[in-house]
């Protein structure tokens, strides 16, 4: 089993509130598990309360660095289990349910949105911007208050480029791509390794290598050509290559002189 998150945890992004909160009884779950979750190094993302099964609690949830692995939903449900059963927050019998956000996540902190800039998202608004409430696009990164959104999604005479501000967001969701995908496998085999060095069942990496950031979008970056590259991989056997070299030959070019 695994223990409370350990080593460098990020106290801001533990801390750090969410954006969209559950009304409801939802919000009285909140109220107990946010603070247990937090005490043993996770955050909480989203708590859904359903009918399947008579009554489901599904509660999600992250170390700061947005990995999560079975063994800490187990130490999650190890640890919540008797401090909710003593606040009773729900007034019926109910299967506790502890998961990760999944691959196509919700966002609810504003370092959701820094953190998977670049993805495509889906944006539910709670107050309409220029008379929508539904948006859909790929996430350009936050400025103030604000998100920036390259919609795909746009009518005649829309903008394509707009900024929601985040407090008036009632749900936001990344859409499953093939790219979302790799980032997402990249994480999972990055916090694995990582557990498995601190069990001991992995050898430590050298002191030389670098460590990378969980944290960050390594989303692929096009390919930019430099004149300097074309010129290395220009083909060195044309037509003219060959002319030169035989007017060389002749005598007719003097190659202590520049052309």
């Amino acid at each position: 089993m695994t223990e409370p998150t350990s080593g460098c945890v990020d106290t801001d992004l533990l801390a750090e509130p969410r954006l969209v909160v559950e009304p409801g009884m939802a919000a009285r779950v909140s109220a107990v598990a946010g603070p247990v979750l937090q005490g043993m190094g996770y955050r909480l993302v989203r708590i859904k309360i359903s009918g399947e099964s008579g009554c489901t609690v599904q509660i999600m949830a992250e170390r700061p660095d947005g990995s999560m692995q079975i063994e800490d939903c187990e130490a999650i449900s190890k640890a919540l289990s008797p401090v909710l059963d003593v606040a009773d927050p729900i007034d019926r019998a109910y299967r506790l349910e502890v998961s990760s956000p999944g691959i196509d996540r919700p966002l609810v902190r504003r370092s959701d949105f820094e953190r998977y800039a670049g993805h495509l998202v889906k944006i539910e608004m709670a107050v309409a911007h220029q008379g929508r409430k539904r948006f859909r696009g790929t996430l350009g990164g936050v400025e103030g208050d604000a998100v920036h959104l390259h919609r795909d999604d746009t009518r005649e005479g829309e903008d394509a480029d707009i900024k929601l501000v985040m407090e008036d967001i009632a749900d936001a969701r990344l859409v499953l791509t093939d790219e979302l995908i790799a980032e997402s496998m990249r994480r999972g085999k990055a916090a694995e390794r990582e557990l498995k060095q601190k069990l001991g069942l992995e050898p430590p990496p050298p002191p030389h290598a670098r460590k990378s950031d969980p944290a960050k979008s390594h989303k692929p970056k096009p390919k930019l050509k430099s004149e300097k590259s074309d010129k290395k991989n220009a083909p060195k056997n044309t037509k003219e290559h060959r002319l030169a070299a035989e007017r060389l030959r002749r005598g007719e070019i003097d190659p202590t002189r520049g052309d």
